[in-house]
């Protein structure tokens, strides 16, 4: 699995992600703890930086950096070695850059067989999908919406770098109808083309100063 990590860290930064009983700085802790007392602190701090002040539109945000993080690094994973890290929140380390985006660390990586790929990833997204929904507002459609849009971004990403279908058909199984995903969009793959997603709902992020529509917002399409 090192190699398989290595191969991944050159698909792009969301990737990357370091390993091992040392971390590489200061500063990481679990997922877990940032689920729990450290959220609000951290929605305020992606809410400064994106210029919408705390509130909907930030702790958006911050889900869908977090959903896109866990999500390149899942499939990446699942694509090229048949497994996949365990993503639980207790098992991914944090910690936010004073410039720049989240930092993942895996203290001990386990992993899993490739198709617990989506019953790991959304486990950890329910925690904090619960709590962006009593402490911020955020609708549950909007935030699984961006949890969709995460796996379809991460995948579209991949494919363009690492070769087969094993991520498409893993993407392409979460976000049927009867996947745990259904009903967030259209998502289609033509081989030779890539992927296209719309979504059925909004990030919100329309609504940061100077922002405008994503490629598969809903309101974009309308």
């Amino acid at each position: 699995m090192d190699e398989v990590l290595g191969q991944l860290a050159g698909v792009g930064p969301f990737f990357a992600v370091p390993y091992g009983k040392e971390p590489p700085g200061p500063g990481f802790r679990p997922l877990a703890q940032l689920y729990a007392g450290q959220l609000a602190p951290y929605v305020t701090e992606v809410g400064r930086r994106i210029g919408s002040g705390p509130g909907r539109v930030a702790g958006s945000t911050a889900q869908l950096g977090i959903a896109s993080r866990l999500w390149s690094l899942g499939l990446g994973c699942a694509a090229l070695s048949g497994s996949v890290p365990d993503l639980a929140a207790d098992r991914v380390w944090w910690r936010l850059p004073v410039a720049g985006s989240l930092q993942l660390w895996l203290p001990e990586p386990a992993y899993l067989p490739a198709a617990e790929l989506g019953e790991n990833v959304l486990g950890n997204l329910e925690v904090l999908d619960a709590a962006l929904r009593e402490r911020f507002g955020v609708s549950p459609k909007v935030l699984r919406g961006n949890t969709a849009s995460a796996l379809v971004g991460a995948l579209r990403v991949l494919i363009d770098r690492v070769p087969g279908g094993a991520a498409v058909e893993a993407a392409a199984g979460l976000l049927a109808d009867r996947g745990p995903l259904g009903g967030t969009g259209t998502f289609l793959h033509e081989e030779g083309l890539g992927v296209a997603f719309v979504r059925r709902s909004c990030c919100l992020y329309y609504k940061v100063p100077g922002g405008g529509f994503c490629g598969d917002c809903v309101l974009r399409t309308r």
